[in-house]
């Protein structure tokens, strides 16, 4: 509902000022294919421009036993990468080729940039890597797609 209604508010200020503004949605990778199914429908029903996948996880499957596994927020880096890799290609499938799917989650080397371009993603997003490897991680991830 709320996806609807900032995708109505946007489209109104697009009319009314002539400018468009891209609009993303960002989703997380907990949704099972019933769910990517519905959220792919009401991403095209709703006119979004594209899908940002994923936000956090949280799904204690990849640190299960380890110090702080337990705690209630979203995991992200290493947890984080195959489970969006693993949600971006069934949502690609969903959305097809011209729909704009930014992949995130997780990337922390060139090699991870490169997994989203092939789980299905168009772009790819780097935040936490970017934190942790500085300006060399968007040079390897570059290099990395280009191949």
């Amino acid at each position: 509902k709320i996806s609807a209604a900032v995708a109505r508010d946007v489209h109104a200020l697009a009319r009314e000022h002539g400018r468009t503004v891209p609009l993303f949605l960002k989703i997380a990778p907990d949704l099972d294919e019933g769910q990517v199914h519905a959220i792919a429908a009401a991403l095209r029903r709703h006119g979004m421009d594209g899908v940002i996948a994923t936000n956090t996880t949280i799904s204690r499957e990849a640190v299960q036993g380890l110090k702080h596994a337990d705690e209630a927020v979203g995991l992200s880096v290493r947890p984080l990468l195959a489970a969006s890799n693993d949600f971006i290609h069934p949502l690609r499938a969903e959305l097809g080729p011209g729909f704009a799917i930014i992949g995130v989650g997780g990337v922390m080397s060139g090699a991870d940039a490169k997994s989203k371009i092939a789980a299905g993603a168009d772009l790819v997003q780097v935040y936490t890597g970017l934190v942790y490897h500085g300006a060399p991680l968007v040079r390897d991830a570059a290099r990395a797609i280009k191949r």
